[in-house]
């Protein structure tokens, strides 16, 4: 599967010079990580976002969300963001900034 590349140079100027961040090919997309930690990702046109497990329900509750799937048993602390949801710097800038928030806070591997 292609992912959108426009969507990934719109994430990598959001990330911008973090420390820590790399980028790596996965979920047919790619991944952006924190100190080994995947935070955000493409799948599609979609962008994938890590968030605290405790929060998957709240979060899904917001416009242009869903659930990530790709095996039939969802995790909770993933979330899919529809392009819609994806439209302004501030949007994707929001989820970047939690998913890299959670992210940062796990163990480096």
């Amino acid at each position: 599967m292609a992912f959108d590349e426009r969507l990934a140079e719109r994430i990598r100027g959001a990330l911008g010079r973090r420390k820590g961040v790399a980028e790596k090919k996965m979920f047919g997309g790619i991944g952006f990580l924190v100190n080994g930690n995947m935070c955000v990702g493409i799948h599609g046109s979609e962008l994938i976002v890590r968030i605290p497990p405790e929060n998957t329900d709240a979060v899904l509750k917001q416009a242009n969300t869903r659930r990530f799937d790709l095996t039939g048993r969802p995790m909770k602390g993933w979330i899919l963001v529809k392009p819609a949801g994806l439209k302004t710097a501030a949007q994707l800038g929001k989820w970047i900034d939690v998913a890299t928030e959670f992210a940062a806070a796990l163990p480096v591997k």
